[in-house]
């Protein structure tokens, strides 16, 4: 009885170490669950960001539009890596906690079973105790009661045993996979962020490239307004309407003039339009080697994949 009595220090701690386990593994599961989650909230509001740059590139200048298509791209790319983040820490960390729920209503349910045989085992104790007490000369009964009292007790030593072997064993690999998840964790968002950064130093890379200058220039050409040349009657004063008829000489001489001006004004109209039509395709060509310079990462990523296959 004495023996029995004396574990119970041990066996406390036994419980104890199984209660803390499924409290703060608990927690860890709750938290990390929450973790993951909020990381795939952020994920979706990501990628409404992505599709807002899309459509806002696309009523923006050349610079600007390939910056913020480039900027989309490999925002796109991060949430590819962030998506796989989730399902890492699902797999990884959340999944293996939960299994802790089970894990720890199988250990109680074996102290549970060590106390029953401990109980059974007193009793049988008491019982043999008090026969003693009561009828010392009914050595028959004693003799039984002895006998009832060693199996409870020897019992209640087996399953002791069992119990310190369960909880021993149920402490190695709490600790191993504690070590493992936490591993796995940080292992995970390690794996992440290095793949973010480095995506990350590549689109500021092209963003802080961008020329604003050119885009500012484009849209000072969009809303200046245009001086065209104004009819030659508009520039007359009113007197010279009231001047007399010229002469048939000077008549000639003025349309001559006036012909020659006019064909003038016509090769110098057909220049302007020649040189904006070489504005336009210069624009043209320098927006395309701009897109060419300025890939994002998630083109020059695509681009190295297919090379290797």
């Amino acid at each position: 009885m004495n023996t029995i009595f004396s574990r119970d220090r041990q066996i406390k701690s036994m419980e104890l170490t199984v209660s803390h386990a499924e409290k703060y593994l608990g927690q860890f599961c709750s938290l990390l669950a929450s973790y993951t989650r909020k990381t795939a909230k952020l994920r979706d509001q990501a990628d409404m960001l992505v599709r807002q740059l899309n459509d806002f590139s696309n009523t923006e200048d050349p610079e600007l539009r390939t910056c913020l298509k480039n900027l989309a791209e490999d925002l796109a790319m991060v949430q590819d890596y962030r998506q796989a983040e989730v399902e890492r820490l699902e797999s990884k960390v959340v999944t293996p906690l939960k299994a802790y729920g089970d894990i720890v209503e199988n250990k109680r349910a074996d102290l549970k079973r060590f106390n029953a045989d401990r109980d059974r085992a007193l009793k049988e104790l008491q019982k043999l105790e008090k026969l003693q007490q009561k009828n010392p000369s009914d050595r028959q009964r004693i003799s039984q009661a002895e006998v009832n009292a060693q199996k409870a007790t020897n019992d209640a030593h087996r399953s002791t045993r069992q119990l310190e072997e369960t909880i021993s064993d149920f402490q190695r690999q709490k600790l191993e996979d504690i070590k493992r998840i936490f591993t796995d964790f940080i292992t995970v968002e390690m794996v992440f962020h290095a793949k973010a950064l480095e995506v990350y130093t590549h689109t500021f890379q092209n963003l802080d490239s961008m020329d604003i200058d050119k885009d500012l220039e484009l849209f000072t050409g969009r809303i200046r307004v245009s001086e065209g040349p104004l009819d030659n009657q508009t520039l007359l004063p009113s007197s010279m309407a009231h001047q007399p008829s010229p002469t048939l000489g000077s008549s000639l001489k003025h349309t001559a003039e006036s012909a020659k001006k006019s064909r003038s004004s016509i090769l110098q109209r057909q220049r302007v339009v020649e040189e904006e039509e070489e504005d336009e395709e210069e624009e043209y060509e320098s927006e395309i080697e701009a897109q060419q310079s300025r890939q994002s990462y998630a083109s020059q990523y695509t681009q190295i994949l297919r090379q290797k296959n």
